[in-house]
């Protein structure tokens, strides 16, 4: 493939190229730069791209390892870690999220994830988010498939005990900072 071709398929790739990047940052600029770094080493390096690697996994790839090295070098130059700004949780819409039961519980998912470790965070992102298939994950992260699906399992079980641990506790209402057993 050449840069030219890459390039040509660079603009359908790019909102979730950016949903990604977002999502495993946290933060709206560091995503910006992390997907224009990204799309400029993917251009230089379309030439390795193989024919039978998907186009949209390989830039995930890119992504996923452009913010690995910067992770590395923010700790390097012993930079704060980052934090999951609260503020972003307003800023992301879902519109089937009506009721303030639904809003409250879709930030304590985006919570829940945001808490798991790096590994199994960016494997349920890329399968539960992005749709990529187990062996598409595996290809994107360079990691084998039995990899995927255990990170993946330890992330769903980790969750899913977060979850069972807060259904005995009543919900607090973000948005209005009360319980809804009030």
């Amino acid at each position: 493939m050449t840069g030219a071709d890459l390039s040509s398929m660079l603009a359908d790739m790019l909102p979730r190229l950016w949903a990604f990047a977002l999502r495993i940052s946290g933060d709206q600029h560091d995503a910006e730069d992390l997907v224009q770094r990204a799309c400029v080493r993917g251009l230089e390096r379309a030439h390795q791209l193989q024919a039978d690697t998907a186009p949209l996994s390989w830039m995930f790839s890119i992504v996923h390892s452009t913010w690995i090295n910067e992770l590395r070098a923010r700790s390097v130059r012993s930079r704060s870690s980052m934090e999951w700004d609260d503020d972003f949780l307003e800023t992301v819409e879902d519109p089937s999220a009506r009721t303030p039961e639904q809003i409250t519980m879709n930030a304590q998912i985006i919570e829940a994830v945001q808490r798991l470790p790096e590994a199994q965070r960016v494997v349920m992102l890329l399968v539960a988010v992005e749709g990529l298939s187990y062996s598409e994950t595996a290809e994107t992260l360079k990691v084998p498939i039995g990899t995927v699906m255990s990170r993946l399992s330890r992330a769903r079980q980790a969750i899913g005990a977060l979850f069972a641990g807060k259904a005995a506790q009543p919900l607090k209402m973000a948005a209005f900072g009360k319980d809804s057993a009030s």
